[in-house]
C-alpha cells in the first residue's frame, strides 16, 4: 500500500464517524413546514387534552395558541374519544374547517383503556393519511401513556419519521410531571395549557409555519 492509501485507510474510521453523526442528526431533523398565511386556518384534533379538560375553554392549548399566533384556531376536541373514533370523525372536521394545519393529539384514551398499541398506532398513520390528502400541514404531538416513568411510547416517533412531519414530542410529559401544570393526574390546568401552547407555538416557528414580524 503507497503512504497516501495508508493515510486515508488510517482516516476512514474518523470519515464514517462523521458522516454517521451527520446522517443521524439530519434522521432527527423535521422537515420545515410553509408558512401559514395571515388568514390561514389551524384545526387542534383531540381528545379531552385538546378540549381543554380541567379549565375553562378560553384556557384551552387552542384558544391560547389563536392569541399567541394572531391565527384561527379551531378547537376540535372531544372528551372520552378513542383514536378508532377520532379517525372516524376527522374526515367530517377536515371538510367543515379546510384546515391549513393540524394538530393531532390523540391516543391518551386508548392507554387509558390499555387498547392494542399496534392499532392505535395504524389509527393515528390512518389520520395523517387523511390530513395530508386534504393538502394540510401536519403537526404530531405525542401523548404520553400512564406509568412510573411518563413517556410517550416510540410509535409516535416512528410515524413522524416515516410521514416526514414534525412532532412534539416531549412536551404533554414534561407538563404532566408537573404537579403546579396539572388540574388531575392525566389533564393540565390553565397554566399547563399555556405552556403547551407557547411550546407548540415555538416548535411551529422553528419549523416554519410562524413568520416573526
Amino acid at each position: 500500500m503507497t503512504p497516501i492509501g495508508h493515510k486515508i485507510f488510517r482516516t476512514l474510521p474518523a470519515l464514517l464517524l462523521i458522516v454517521g453523526a451527520l446522517t443521524q442528526h439530519a434522521c432527527r431533523e423535521a422537515p420545515a413546514l410553509h408558512p401559514l398565511s395571515d388568514a390561514a386556518v389551524i384545526l387542534a384534533f383531540g381528545d379531552s387534552l385538546t378540549f381543554g379538560t380541567g379549565t375553562g375553554p378560553q384556557n384551552s392549548y387552542p384558544a391560547r395558541l389563536e392569541k399567541i399566533t394572531g391565527k384561527t384556531v379551531v378547537n376540535a376536541g372531544v372528551p372520552g374519544e378513542i383514536s378508532a373514533e377520532g379517525l372516524e370523525r376527522l374526515g367530517r372536521e377536515l371538510k367543515r374547517s379546510a384546515p391549513d394545519l393540524v394538530i393531532l393529539c390523540h391516543g391518551g384514551n386508548d392507554f387509558l383503556r390499555r387498547m392494542p398499541r399496534a392499532q392505535t398506532e395504524a389509527n393515528l398513520q390512518a389520520m395523517i393519511g387523511l390530513i395530508e390528502k386534504s393538502g394540510a400541514q401536519v403537526l404530531l404531538v405525542a401523548v404520553p401513556a400512564p406509568g412510573f416513568m411518563l413517556r410517550a411510547p416510540s410509535f409516535y416517533r416512528s410515524l413522524a419519521e416515516s410521514a416526514q412531519i414534525p412532532i412534539a414530542e416531549n412536551v404533554l410529559a414534561e407538563i404532566l410531571t408537573e404537579r403546579s401544570l396539572k388540574s388531575d393526574q392525566i389533564h393540565p390546568n390553565a397554566d399547563g395549557y399555556e405552556k403547551l401552547a407557547r411550546r407548540l407555538a415555538e416548535i411551529l416557528s422553528e419549523q416554519g409555519a410562524l413568520l416573526s414580524d
